[in-house]
């Protein structure tokens, strides 16, 4: 028996063992976050898509600029009613004062433009990396290697059991040497390792794909939240690559499994204030020195769920490129709730009461991702939704919001603005109540549980995972939009919209991670 308690999105199941008792379960659900906006998070969204920069620029700078060259040069405005009064008024009848005016105006007002407008940013190729298979660990080696090491006790076993079962990962995921190894070797030397097999392995793919030499990369980019060494991953990287003197280079740290389009933000504003570049961004998270050998099950989470795994993303501001680019960067909006409190500590680094260094994920989560999510595609809707799709979901919300409506809440239909999706694979549970919110199909789907079931959670990088799942199937087709939804501590929920340039045959996916193995998905995963 299941009893839905809307209020706090709780769902109460309830089991008989015998006739004589019975267990209550609370379960915590996502918000159902399209059930109730702010107007501040709509009128954010039109403010994106309406600069008032360049409404006062058009409403008063403008006019004021006509007005001063009418004054200086002595014009009469009486000779712009005449061309449209007088259709047989001849260029030679303008003065040579009209016409070199009116040609210092146009310049004028095509180099403001040319000085303002935004420089398209083009992906122009991408890499997953696919460790080796030796690597790989099932469901039962990862059980049997908890149980191994001696360092849980039979709660915290049955416990991983379950959640195991349940999560939604399948048998050919990758581990770390360091913690496969006999016993674990959890060590910096190890995970200088993995960082390395996975940033390299990435890296080179990329450069073979796309055939440009190391030294033309201006803008490098590292995300990687757990493991911070110094020297620091990007200097990893230029060391390994012998990139030129004059890098950009960044290494973002602690930012959870939403800093991967944090970094393409940031490689998106540096493209705009360094013509004719070149920005790579690296996505990882390291997590040799990050498992957790304690009794917390809060967590105990992160062992059953996060996995190996990395991206190299290629960005170009060149004209040239957009002709081999596969998409061009449409949108990119950032939601950080950390002001409050319980958004700032439900994904914490701290000890547990063995003061035994983990990360704990708290029960709120789930709510927090919610109402982080309901923020963010608030604000993303107006710049993408078509016309009546706003004008139904605008009416509605001010009908409930000003006039005090009891009117059931209009929900956009996001599938109009989207072709492809590419949910955060963080779980089974977030990937089922974000589909069931957005009303999304298996088909959309698919990319995000396949990528969770084949690769598990690979924190920043499963979003091009994803990506590389959608291109692999051959279902991208010039002039598709791909929507990236990535959530992670602070508490942060970013999106970024891409356009496809071009289509992308399966059969040429290149350097591919699902490439030699897609024919074998999507496969039925089974719910305990």
């Amino acid at each position: 028996m299941d009893i839905e308690m809307e209020k706090e999105r709780l769902t109460a199941e309830m089991a008989f063992n015998d006739s004589t008792s019975a267990v209550i379960k609370i379960r915590r659900q996502l918000p159902d976050f399209l059930q109730s906006v702010k107007l501040k998070y709509v009128k954010l969204g039109y403010g994106y898509s309406c600069n008032p920069a360049t409404l006062i620029m058009l409403a008063l700078i403008l006019p004021l600029f006509v007005f001063t060259v009418v004054q200086i040069t002595g014009l009469k405005l009486d000779r712009v009613s005449e061309l449209w009064t007088n259709q047989k008024l001849q260029l030679e009848s303008i003065d040579a004062a009209t016409r070199m005016v009116a040609a210092v105006t146009l310049c004028f007002l095509f180099a403001l433009y040319l000085a303002k407008r935004s420089r398209p940013v083009y992906l122009v190729d991408f890499a997953c990396y696919k460790p080796e298979d030796e690597r790989k660990m099932s469901i039962d080696s990862f059980l049997k290697m908890t149980e191994d090491s001696g360092a849980f006790g039979e709660e915290s076993l049955q416990f991983q059991r379950r959640i195991s079962a349940r999560c939604g990962l399948g048998d050919e995921t990758y581990l770390s040497s360091g913690i496969t190894a006999r016993p674990p070797n959890l060590c910096m030397k190890e995970a200088r390792a993995e960082a390395e097999a996975v940033m390299f392995g990435a890296l080179d793919s990329l450069l073979e794909k796309t055939g440009i030499n190391p030294k033309e990369i201006g803008i490098l980019i590292v995300n990687c939240s757990l493991f911070n060494p110094t020297p620091s991953l990007s200097s990893m990287i230029v060391n390994h690559y012998k990139l030129r003197t004059d890098i950009k280079s960044y290494n973002l740290g602690g930012m959870g499994c939403s800093a991967g389009l944090i970094s393409i933000e940031l490689a998106r504003n540096l493209l705009q204030a360094n013509p004719n570049t070149y920005a790579v961004v690296v996505s990882t998270e390291n997590i040799t020195l990050n498992w957790y050998f304690g009794n917390d099950r809060s967590m105990l989470l992160c062992n059953c769920i996060f996995r190996m795994g990395g991206a190299a993303v290629l960005l170009s501001n060149k004209a040239r490129d957009r002709s081999r680019s596969k998409y061009e960067l449409v949108h990119l909006i950032r939601t950080h709730k950390g002001a409050d409190d319980e958004n700032y500590n439900c994904v914490f680094q701290r000890e547990d009461d063995k003061e035994i260094i983990g990360v704990s994920l708290s029960r709120e989560l789930m709510a927090v991702a919610g109402n982080a999510l309901k923020t963010n595609i608030t604000t993303l809707g107006p710049l993408v939704l078509p016309l009546t799709e706003q004008f139904m979901f605008f009416l509605t919300l001010v009908r409930k919001k000003i006039f005090k409506a009891k009117v059931k809440p209009y929900i956009p239909d996001f599938k109009l603005a989207f072709e492809h999706f590419c949910i955060h694979a963080g779980g089974r549970a977030v990937l089922d109540e974000v589909q069931k919110n957005l009303q999304l199909t298996e088909w959309h789907m698919e990319p995000s549980k396949m990528t969770l079931y084949r690769f598990g959670n690979t924190s920043s990088s499963s979003l091009w995972y994803e990506l590389a799942y959608t291109e692999a199937k051959g279902r991208i087709s010039g002039g598709d939009r791909v929507w990236q939804i990535a959530f992670g501590s602070g508490f942060k929920c970013n999106s970024a919209v891409w356009r496809a340039l071009r289509a992308t045959p399966g059969s040429k996916s290149r350097g591919n991670p699902w490439v030699d193995e897609i024919d074998k998905y999507p496969v039925k995963v089974l719910r305990v």
